[in-house]
């Protein structure tokens, strides 16, 4: 193993952190662009801890998120770096914002909880486009009829929105931080779904709906319809009308696949 001196050490560790578009751990720095070279993982961090501090009052700082390091713009400075993408504002659907509160404050839960909680039934799509994102993945299958798949969010939901385990997000009475929170999923979703649950981003919309979706203790029964035909602000009265049973619809709904 060669020697390698604090200068060096942290100039390589800086670029690594530069080049590579994720996040990286520790472990991930000593086992590759440090792999040839004698040094501990407790200097490894103490050389990150350096980097953090010359980065702190700068437009790009380093932080922390769940996977390890990496380098990112201060968010402050978000609506300034805006003219430099000229691609079209993105569009998101209300339903899929939904879907990725309940499953982040609720998981891990089937389809068929989430479907349960919201009043309607889930499009394919939202699932399969928070699964392409990468933001949650089956965890595992409830022991019911038909086995249906559990969904929780992944290390790349809690590095997207910086932070480092599921208990930093903000408490469902932290009205503001949830607005915050979800605004930023708002500006990442770039799916295209039905025109009646788009919703441009600049229209007002009133995002403590999703969160009161999951505050709710007492659910009640719900009626069972799609998406594409329920949106309120469209007054579409074209439902399907089921009773949600609690016990029953991880059953019925797995019977579906």
């Amino acid at each position: 193993m060669k020697p390698i001196n604090p200068i060096q050490l942290k100039q390589l560790i800086e670029a690594s952190l530069f080049v590579l578009a994720k996040p990286l751990s520790v472990k991930a720095i000593k086992e590759t662009v440090l792999a040839d070279f004698s040094v501990s993982r407790t200097r490894i961090q103490e050389t990150l801890d350096e980097l953090q501090q010359d980065y702190q009052e700068r437009g790009v700082q380093l932080v922390k998120v769940a996977s390890g390091y990496r380098f990112q713009t201060q968010e402050i400075l978000s609506p300034y770096l805006q003219p430099l993408w000229q691609d079209k504002a993105p569009k998101y659907s209300r339903a899929t914002l939904e879907t990725l509160a309940v499953i982040a404050y609720r998981q891990p839960v089937t389809r068929g909880d989430i479907e349960y909680i919201r009043g309607v039934a889930i499009s394919s799509q939202i699932i399969k486009s928070l699964v392409d994102r990468q933001w949650i993945k089956v965890v595992g299958h409830k022991e019911v009829p038909g086995k249906p798949a559990l969904y929780a969010t992944t290390s790349a939901f809690l590095d997207y929105f910086n932070v480092t385990k599921l208990a930093d997000l903000p408490a469902l009475t932290d009205v503001d931080s949830l607005h915050a929170l979800f605004k930023k999923a708002q500006l990442a979703m770039d799916d295209i779904v039905e025109l009646d649950d788009i919703v441009e981003l600049d229209e007002t919309v009133d995002l403590n709906e999703a969160v009161d979706l999951v505050q709710m203790e007492d659910l009640g029964e719900k009626h069972v319809a799609t998406d594409s035909h329920t949106d309120k602000h469209h007054g579409n009265s074209d439902t399907v009308e089921a009773q949600a049973e609690p016990n029953s619809r991880d059953a019925d709904h797995a019977t579906q696949h």
